[in-house]
């Protein structure tokens, strides 16, 4: 291997927050999940890390800053050729060929994995079972990428108004093929997401999750106003004069609503509990507002108000 230093693209005076950037930025750049069609960054990379693995070891670097061991960190010659078990360390007994550190991972200064490689897999979380732990190099190659979680995958979910309002079941069929009944949160509104953990694309470390977007298809005749639920009735001339009983659709159903004689239009009445579900639990209102429609035969009505004529100023709230 080339001048460690050289490698890494440093001074022999860089001081060991140097050396640390360094091996960062080049850790990043050459990793093979970064560079599956380039071979050449699979050697650079093993090198970067060779590198570092040594001048992150201040007495490995102090001997090799001395010339007792090489870039590998084997005992330079004439102390030894370094090939396993074979020469003599400068300070007696035989020299080991190899370095301890082979077996310790990415090395140096134990530096933290999840921190070098944030970014490249989606953030700490993204190594897996490992969770960012530090690496340790039992178990695989020190140089082989900690195995990943699958990715996630995303769904859109197109859930019917009345349906989000009371929170019906919804039934989802995922990309493996398996149909489930998702339960929708409480205070559920257009562009809310929800997680499936474990139901994304599978991968060496587990599953990805599977990310719902919840839209709200819109109605008819109902609009939502923050929890509540907004209807305007059409009601009759002779329903708004006399008062009535009349049927009113709800998103639990019809129920009947009293309007009281007189009503006129514009009138808000109230049905309590007939809106959204909120986050706590509970449910809105529906709010209704009258809207009085004359008859389509207004002839026939013309010929009943014949001769009357109403004398209350309606306007009166207008100051004219």
């Amino acid at each position: 291997m080339a001048d460690p230093y050289a490698t890494l693209g440093v001074t022999r005076s860089a001081s060991e927050k140097d050396i640390k950037s360094a091996y960062r930025k080049l850790a990043k750049e050459l990793h093979p999940d970064r560079n599956k069609d380039n071979p050449n960054a699979a050697e650079r990379f093993s090198d970067v890390t060779k590198a570092y693995d040594l001048l992150s070891d201040k007495d490995k670097r102090a001997q090799f800053d001395r010339g007792e061991i090489d870039a590998e960190g084997n005992p330079a010659m004439p102390f030894g050729n370094g090939s396993y078990g074979g020469g003599f360390h400068p300070g007696g007994g035989q020299a080991r060929g190899f370095s301890a550190r082979d077996f310790e991972g990415m090395g140096g200064d134990d530096i933290d994995l999840g921190d070098i490689f944030e970014g490249l897999f989606g953030g700490r979380g993204g190594m897996g079972a490992a969770g960012g732990a530090r690496s340790t190099g039992f178990g695989r190659h020190p140089h082989q990428p900690p195995p990943q979680r699958g990715a996630n995958r995303p769904y859109r979910l197109q859930v019917p108004f009345a349906a989000a309002a009371t929170l019906k079941p919804q039934r989802i069929t995922l990309a493996d093929g398996k149909t489930i009944d998702l339960k929708l949160p409480a205070g559920v509104e257009d562009g809310t997401q929800m997680r499936l953990k474990g139901k994304g694309d599978p991968g060496p470390a587990g599953n990805g999750d599977a990310l719902i977007t919840v839209h709200v298809e819109s109605h008819p005749f109902f609009t939502r106003d923050g929890d509540d639920i907004r209807l305007e009735l059409p009601i009759t001339l002779d329903e708004a004069v006399n008062g009535a009983k009349v049927k009113v659709p709800t998103v639990d159903g019809p129920v009947m609503l009293t309007v009281a004689p007189g009503s006129g239009s514009g009138k808000v009445l109230r049905l309590k509990g007939k809106g959204f579900s909120k986050k706590d639990g509970s449910r809105g209102d529906q709010l209704v507002t009258l809207e009085i429609e004359l008859p389509e035969k207004l002839e026939e009505l013309a010929k009943r108000l014949e001769g009357w004529k109403d004398s209350s100023n309606v306007r009166r709230r207008l100051g004219v």
